[in-house]
């Protein structure tokens, strides 16, 4: 196909994140033939149901609807998700192995036949017309010989750390109660979504980009909003965005995508749809659930109709430890862990051992890196026995250094302060954990 031109889009994401808000709420844009009012009060939010001439069928899975095993020592089943255990982390190198890596899902894992599995992409952003009878289709083998990229990066929820909004700052939010664990890395392979997008088609005057996972739709309070969708700007989809087939050198595993799924790095994982089915190319603004009653900040420091959507990643650390570890008294050990940052490299990782009272600079031991996250190591010789509180503070290379206290919203989302990690020292004739 010839491949189209683009003219310049939005390139400054809080630029199109704010007129897409205006645009939201004066009604100027499509939010699936429905207003944001009546948008979970009716039904099946979105187009009609697609004639994907895909073959799936339900995850023959554990109790929580997924493939993978998930033992006790990996992982916390939470509802229909899987949130890693950071000790099971330690050792494992830069990159999450597949089986431990965390799993985000509103439904069920389905697992889809990758032979008659098609990629359809169409709307009105297309020059062959606006329906999805019109689409560009494209087979696993045809994104196969496409032009191949590689790229180490983050996914990670956008509710992560929603717990300590309760137990540190005793604020009530809701939403899957994760601590830190919803959060993995690893090396993706695929195309980008540019090569596609022109491939199909794309126009001048397109504005925005939406994936469709083939993931059952999403039920909840009794209301069908549909499959799993969430737009992204033309200017992002053109840049980095990759569909992704490998997943640290294999084919996804079913819980992860299989056979095709979208990565946008550094975003928040809504972005990253799973097991995508068709992409929308419009030349309106689109709106869905996931970016307008969810994966947006509702509460008394926002708007009253909400944030601009969700689209970088916050700033986190974490420890390779359980809560509660033991360490013996005058014994020499290592703590280890690690800290990521959606607006750029790690800078530098600063952790107290004494409850915040002092700070010392802990030893980065990756090559800091956009994208991905870098991991750390400090020593420690406690000398008093008893409770001690373990901190852990990252700044990146945009200058954001992470606060003591998160700012509230509603439904828990960005959670970017120190986080308290509690563990106890006791003599060495106890038995205690070394972390070396």
């Amino acid at each position: 196909m010839t491949r189209a031109h683009h003219s310049a889009a939005p390139a400054d994401e809080t630029s199109y994140d704010h007129l897409r808000l205006r645009q939201w709420l004066a009604g100027q844009a499509r939010g699936d033939g429905m207003s944001r009012r009546r948008m979970l009060s009716l039904l099946a939010a979105g187009t009609a149901a697609l004639a994907l001439r895909t073959t799936v069928r339900a995850a023959a899975a554990t109790a929580a609807g997924i493939v993978k095993p998930l033992p006790d020592e990996w992982f916390t089943v939470r509802g229909t998700n899987a949130e890693t255990k950071w000790e099971a982390l330690r050792g494992t190198g830069h990159l999450t192995p597949s089986d431990r890596f965390f799993v985000r899902n509103h439904t069920s894992t389905p697992v889809i036949d990758p032979g008659p599995w098609r990629l359809k992409v169409w709307g009105s952003g297309l020059r062959g017309g606006p329906g999805i009878d019109q689409a560009v289709e494209f087979g696993l083998d045809d994104l196969r010989a496409l032009p191949r990229v590689t790229h180490t990066a983050f996914v990670e929820c956008a509710g992560n750390g929603r717990s300590f909004y309760t137990s540190q700052q005793g604020q009530s939010v809701t939403g899957t109660a994760w601590t830190l664990g919803a959060v993995g890395m690893a090396r993706w392979r695929g195309v980008r979504l540019a090569d596609v997008l022109r491939l199909a088609g794309i126009r001048r005057h397109a504005v925005d980009v939406m994936p469709r996972g083939l993931d059952d739709e999403y039920v909840t309070g009794g209301v069908n909003l549909g499959h799993v969708r969430r737009p992204l700007p033309v200017a992002k989809a053109l840049d980095d965005v990759i569909l992704a087939y490998e997943m640290n050198g294999d084919p996804l595993p079913p819980d992860h995508g299989h056979p095709v799924r979208v990565l946008v790095p550094s975003w928040v994982g809504i972005s990253s749809v799973k097991w995508v089915g068709d992409i929308e190319v419009a030349a309106q603004p689109l709106y869905s659930p996931w970016n307008t009653d969810f994966y947006r900040l509702f509460g008394p420091g926002f708007p009253e109709g909400g944030s601009t959507p969700l689209t970088r990643q916050t700033i986190k650390s974490a420890f390779e430890l359980t809560e509660g570890a033991v360490f013996a008294a005058g014994v020499h050990h290592v703590l280890h862990g690690r800290s990521w940052s959606g607006a750029g490299a790690i800078r530098k990782v600063e952790v107290s051992t004494d409850g915040g009272a002092t700070w010392r600079r802990a030893r980065l031991r990756d090559t800091p890196h956009r994208d991905a996250w870098v991991r750390w190591s400090i020593p420690w010789q406690p000398r008093t026995e008893g409770p001690a509180t373990l901190l852990a503070r990252a700044t990146d290379t945009a200058g954001r250094t992470q606060p003591d206290e998160a700012t509230f919203n509603t439904q828990g989302y960005f959670f970017d302060a120190v986080v308290r990690h509690p563990v106890l020292v006791q003599q060495p004739t106890h038995r205690a954990a070394t972390a070396t």
